[in-house]
């Protein structure tokens, strides 16, 4: 993708680091691949910030450190990484709560054209899942990379 990222560290190609900087310091973020389910293979992504005392990811946390989509995009690229090394599998994403969720939709909206270059995108409502489409709210989102 050609959008303004940062950079990351693996070492494993199932869990990324790197340091959002705005105006709220120099945030430590994780992003975390784990496999789901078999047939056919998903991974959820987990991501967030890293409790400083636990190293665990912590989700329900509102940076607003104003880098939004260049944090995106770092997901976004560790999903490329990890499909590299993992082959092009199914990854399903969603917020802890359904306004975290609705936010992942608009970055996905904002950045569809961008994304789209890459990733096949659904919008899972329930337990179906449809061609991503914009004003249409989706319970979860699931990507596999072209």
């Amino acid at each position: 993708m050609n959008l303004p990222h940062y950079n990351t560290t693996t070492t494993d190609f199932r869990e990324y680091e790197f340091f959002s900087d705005g105006p709220k310091g120099v945030i430590k973020k994780i992003v975390r691949f784990q496999k789901i389910q078999e047939s056919p293979v998903i991974y959820n992504l987990a991501f967030g910030d890293q409790d400083p005392e636990t190293g665990d990811i912590i989700d329900s946390i509102t940076t607003n450190n104003d880098d939004r989509d260049i944090v995106l995009a770092t997901v976004a690229n560790t999903v490329i990484d990890f499909c590299k090394h993992y082959g092009n599998q199914f990854i399903i994403a969603t917020g802890s709560t359904p306004a975290r969720t609705r936010l992942y939709q608009m970055g996905i909206n904002r950045l569809l054209d961008e994304i789209s270059i890459d990733f096949n995108i659904y919008g899972i409502i329930g337990n179906n899942s449809y061609q991503f489409q914009k004003n249409i709210n989706y319970d979860a989102f699931l990507v596999k990379r072209k």
